[in-house]
């Protein structure tokens, strides 16, 4: 497994803005898709973006047009630009590095975002 070291979290009010930043600290290999998930207190864990090694993104319907993930596959490192937040974007955020030869996939430890109204 690739180990994630993520950063950026935070509190921010209605409509504030916060980008989350995803990198791998130890040696990676055959990493096809890089993505967010989060998980909000009585919720089941879920995908709001994800993007592969060609460039398609893929988001949760939730977040359209107002979250942005990138991706540099040459440092391994994945950033998700958060704007126009609500507060029901309030979860623990992860990142997620899907690899060859690793069916479970590297996750990050989490990063507290929350959203105050």
């Amino acid at each position: 497994q690739v180990q994630l070291v993520e950063s950026g979290g935070g509190l921010v009010q209605l409509g504030g803005s916060l980008r989350l930043s995803c990198a791998a600290s130890s040696s990676t290999f055959s990493i096809y898709g890089m993505g967010w998930y989060r998980q909000a207190p009585g919720k089941q864990r879920e995908l709001v973006a994800f993007i592969t090694s060609s460039g398609s993104t893929d988001y949760a319907d939730a977040v359209k047009g107002r979250f942005t993930i990138s991706g540099d596959y040459a440092t391994n490192t994945v950033y998700l630009q958060m704007n126009s937040l609500k507060p029901e974007d309030t979860a623990v955020y992860y990142c997620y590095f899907a690899q060859l030869g690793n069916p479970g996939g590297s996750w990050g430890q989490g990063t507290q975002v929350t959203v105050s109204s």
